[in-house]
């Protein structure tokens, strides 16, 4: 047990998943978030035992902020050595401002920006010394408003972070990975992928073990708090960004 147990938000999928997967590797106890994959959950937390750590799952939809409290209690019952909150959760709809309407504003604020701040809050409260880790985006650098909805709650995580590690240190340590283009969602082609690579310094795509490799760092540095550790092959390097509304699949390399 000389190593903290981790709470990873939306980790029966995706990105979360490979977090999570990866923290068993390490050897932490592990806590599996979902909302509404009870499946992936219980198949990630099977795999993650066979790893040798405990591993338990927890459903809850983020946008009931009022439960978040006791979802923090909850995990801490079965895993009083919690000793990292991962917010990796996200919803994600793309939609400028002129096409944004209250509901789906709304639900990307609610995920991405109120649950990690009350999540945070409750973690703070319970958890005697830990860290916080907030997952952004790259694309928080870039004024892309076809992303307008999504980015802005983003945006505020970011912001938050630096307030977090202020107001609750020494004890809370927060910080945050940005990650550019991992684990493509299936509606992105091979060209518009192609085309994404030729803008990452590094010459490819990253991976969820990158991402780890960012969190570790950020688990074995107790000197550092309040930063934002983008992980992007460079890309952010590049203020306009690549993304899929300037991607031309006719033939132009780019709009830019």
């Amino acid at each position: 047990m000389d190593r903290p147990a981790l709470l990873v938000t939306g980790s029966a999928v995706r990105i979360g998943r490979g977090l999570i997967l990866a923290a068993a590797r390490d050897g932490h106890d592990v806590a599996i978030h979902y909302n509404n994959s009870a499946t992936h959950a219980d198949e990630t937390a099977a795999e993650c035992r066979s790893l040798g750590v405990q591993a338990f799952t927890y459903a809850h939809d983020l946008r009931n902020a009022d439960g978040l409290d006791g979802l923090m209690m909850r995990v801490l019952d079965d895993l009083p050595h919690l000793g990292c909150l991962v917010n990796c959760a996200s919803a994600y709809t793309e939609c400028s401002i002129m096409e944004a309407d209250v509901a789906t504003y709304n639900q990307q604020a609610e995920v991405n920006l109120r649950a990690p701040f009350f999540l945070t809050q409750a973690f703070a409260r319970h958890v005697k010394k830990g860290l916080v880790v907030n997952v952004l985006d790259n694309k928080i650098g870039f004024h892309q408003y076809p992303y307008a909805a999504y980015l802005l709650p983003k945006i505020g995580l970011e912001r938050f972070t630096k307030m977090a590690a202020l107001e609750l240190a020494p004890n809370i340590r927060v910080n945050a990975i940005s990650p550019g283009i991992v684990m493509p969602g299936a509606t992105r082609t091979s060209p518009y992928l192609d085309w994404r690579t030729e803008a990452i310094p590094v010459g490819y795509v990253g991976t969820v073990g990158d991402l780890y490799r960012g969190l570790r760092f950020l688990l074995d540095s107790p000197f550092v708090s309040g930063q934002i550790l983008t992980i992007d092959g460079g890309e952010n390097i590049n203020l306009v960004g690549r993304n899929a509304t300037n991607f031309d699949p006719a033939g132009a390399k780019s709009k830019l």
